[in-house]
């Protein structure tokens, strides 16, 4: 219970969708009370809000979105 949602501070869900030796590869994070959803790729969880602006490319590069 060390990670909580950086919305509004709830408990999140882990869902495992790759795991090898133990470290989840791939999955997401849940927060089970405002439904937010934070990937996690590579084994790096991404808890970044979803209104801060980033845009990912598919080489996995992140920038800031133009608005």
């Amino acid at each position: 219970d060390i990670l909580v949602c950086p919305e509004c501070k709830g408990d999140l869900d882990l869902n495992i969708a790759v795991e090898k030796n133990g470290e989840i590869i791939e999955g997401s994070l849940t927060c089970k009370a405002c439904d937010q959803l934070f990937p996690i790729e590579e084994s790096i969880p991404n808890l970044l809000p979803q209104d801060m602006g980033l845009d990912v490319d598919s080489d996995r590069s992140v920038k800031l979105a133009k608005r």
